[in-house]
């Protein structure tokens, strides 16, 4: 509780103590609001950080008996739910109740936390910044520096989020709280293309705390690019034996896939199918993921239903890329690169320097034959992160291959024409009149 309180991470250790001591207390004394609001709050980061959505259910049930106990002034069984909402993957109840959290309670930092994931989620971009700057304004702790990085990333800021993460680590006082801000830098470095980096990121995240699982899975993505790929099939079986996350499932069947190993490739796919559907049993929204996997490795049309579902309740970013690239493995490049510019263009949020949503754009622009554009995207793909799938970086190279270098001398009209130069008349002199 008092790790909460100062927006710093929990141990699963400390989380799993308060979680058995609010329950005793909250059976021993059933209306006790602040204790129910409590171990609700500790059910959603448990479920979090171990991936296990059995909790989600157990922490709105705790939630709502907080409401029951004190329907009114009742914050912090406000943030507990929109804590629970966002990580279930429902922007709009996130949005919900954290306005609800701020309209109750204007001076506490925990309410614009929420604000911040929810706003993120539905694309909302600015709103993120309003209410980021208002969190700064409340509190220092390490839930703000997170959420600082998050927002400064899809800002196309990398170095400052990097360099805040940096700081915070330094300064950690606890090993959990290290962990988190170590395997946010390790994302950070991995997706500029910096694996080696982003690995010793990982190690320091699980040598700081042990159970920080999602640092595993961070491994295997740094060893793959690294060619180091026996570490890597291991780092990705142990992160799914700890936290069985779908994204997880999906990526190391990408990776069995583009080791020829087929039959171990969809035997993943088989289980992110499982984990997604469990999860969906408890409330949670795995669109994204399973739009992806279905566009590349399934249904596309069923692909493109599911994400234009998605697109609909939450107009991101990272929405518009998935159901631009189901588009086009639907066979509509048309208005698949409306929706691929859209996730690029930095007048609607698209300031995040991915190189996946780069390869996206570029690939469906060399469909059109926009040889010139496809190349730019591909090219600027490969240098945000070579390595940036197993699968399609492999193909990006190929694109660049075919495409080639452009035209000696640049695109023809490059130049304006030179103004044509006219001669002026010459003035005509009449002939002296004959007398």
């Amino acid at each position: 509780m008092i790790a909460a309180a100062a927006g710093a991470p929990a141990s699963l250790p400390d989380l799993g103590a308060l979680i058995a001591e609010r329950q005793a207390q909250v059976r021993a004394n059933p209306r006790d609001d602040r204790s129910w609001a409590a171990l609700g709050a500790a059910y959603v980061e448990r479920g979090a950080r171990t991936a296990d959505s059995a909790y989600y259910p157990k922490a709105e049930r705790a939630l709502r008996s907080s409401l029951a106990a004190r329907p009114e002034g009742n914050v912090e069984a406000l943030d507990g739910l929109a804590a629970l909402a966002a990580a279930r993957g429902d922007w709009r109840g996130a949005r919900k109740w954290g306005e609800a959290a701020v309209k109750l309670a204007p001076g506490r930092w925990s309410a614009y936390s929420g604000l911040v994931d929810a706003y993120q989620g539905l694309g909302d971009y600015k709103a993120a910044g309003r209410a980021l700057e208002k969190m700064s304004g409340l509190t220092s702790g390490t839930a703000l520096t997170l959420r600082t990085a998050a927002v400064y990333r899809d800002r196309g800021w990398r170095e400052d989020a990097a360099a805040v993460l940096s700081d915070a680590a330094a300064r950690a006082s606890t090993p959990a709280e290290r962990a988190a801000l170590l395997l946010r830098a390790g994302d950070l470095a991995w997706e500029r293309g910096e694996a080696a980096d982003a690995l010793r990121h990982f190690d320091a995240a699980l040598a700081a705390d042990p159970d920080c699982h999602a640092a595993l899975a961070g491994r295997g993505r740094a060893l793959a690019s690294l060619g180091r790929t026996s570490q890597a099939l291991q780092a990705y079986q142990r992160a799914l034996a700890e936290r069985p996350a779908p994204e997880y499932a999906l990526e190391l069947g990408e990776l069995y896939e583009s080791l020829d190993l087929g039959g171990a490739a969809r035997a993943q796919y088989g289980v992110l199918r499982a984990r997604a559907a469990l999860q969906g049993a408890h409330g949670v929204d795995d669109a994204l993921v399973l739009g992806r996997f279905e566009a590349d490795h399934g249904d596309a049309d069923a692909a493109v239903e599911r994400l234009r579902a998605e697109w609909k309740r939450a107009p991101s970013v990272a929405a518009a890329d998935a159901l631009g690239w189901a588009l086009h493995r639907a066979g509509d490049d048309d208005e698949a690169i409306g929706l691929l510019r859209r996730a690029t263009d930095r007048q609607k949020g698209g300031t995040v320097r991915s190189a996946l949503f780069m390869y996206h754009r570029g690939a469906v622009e060399r469909e059109l034959g926009l040889y010139g554009p496809a190349r730019r995207h591909i090219g600027e793909a490969l240098r945000i992160n070579p390595a940036f799938s197993p699968l399609l970086a492999p193909r990006a190279r190929e694109a660049m291959e075919a495409l080639g270098e452009p035209p000696e001398g640049g695109p023809e009209q490059m130049w304006p024409p030179k103004p044509k130069v006219f001669a002026p008349a010459r003035k005509q002199v009449a002939a002296p009149k004959r007398r």
